[in-house]
């Protein structure tokens, strides 16, 4: 994809203005609001990681609620995508444990910070930023309205029992997700997020 690269707002120097890659910027801002959340991201932390200016941040992005949203698209496009996969698996039990297997792996690796941006930024959100707190509930019930239409489909396909509830089926799914998020944050290892996994899966109700 090609990369949009822009000018920088020229400094109170005489000099061509600093050209900068949008795309790398926007990278940048993403792991300073995942490690941090929304309210803890100071500008000067995004202006820093970004390599960027406070004119040349507006003058790209909009304000800080505006940055965030758009490094929470490209969180969502990047990193999410184990959620999209989970949704394409055979059974309603691969489904699950796909997804939950793909949480270690985003949001318990190695090279990222831990946990989910999403959540993190919505546990600790300011009253005045509750349009960010909004926007990441829309996107979590929209993902949630797709695992409850594939646990539909998988009782109606005879794959989980019929009186088993898909939204509240649903519902642990993302109650172990946040767990796991959240326990990856605390410092759990690779191991312990395993274990939480596999004695999940041995609960999971079977046709």
């Amino acid at each position: 994809m090609e990369q949009d690269v822009i000018s920088a707002p020229a400094s109170t120097q005489k000099g061509r203005p600093r050209e900068f890659c949008v795309d790398q910027a926007l990278a940048s801002a993403l792991h300073v609001f995942w490690a941090k959340g929304y309210d803890g991201a100071s500008m000067t932390d995004l202006t820093e990681a970004m390599g960027i200016t406070k004119p040349s941040l507006y003058a790209a992005f909009g304000n800080k609620e505006a940055l965030f949203h758009k490094a929470l698209d490209l969180y969502e496009q990047e990193k999410l995508e184990y959620g999209r996969a989970a949704l394409e698996q055979p059974t309603a039990r691969k489904v699950a444990e796909h997804y939950l297997r793909g949480a270690i792996e985003i949001h318990g690796g190695a090279s990222d910070p831990k946990g989910c941006m999403g959540l993190i930024s919505s546990l600790a959100c300011s009253p005045e930023a509750e349009s960010i707190k909004a926007d990441v509930v829309r996107r979590r019930a929209s993902s949630q309205r797709l695992l409850v239409e594939r646990f539909e489909r998988a009782k109606a396909e005879g794959d989980i029992p019929a009186h088993v509830d898909a939204e509240g089926l649903t519902s642990v799914l993302y109650a172990l997700l946040q767990g796991i998020t959240v326990q990856a944050g605390a410092g759990a290892t690779r191991a312990e997020l395993e274990r939480l996994v596999d004695t999940s899966m041995m609960l999971w109700p079977s046709a």
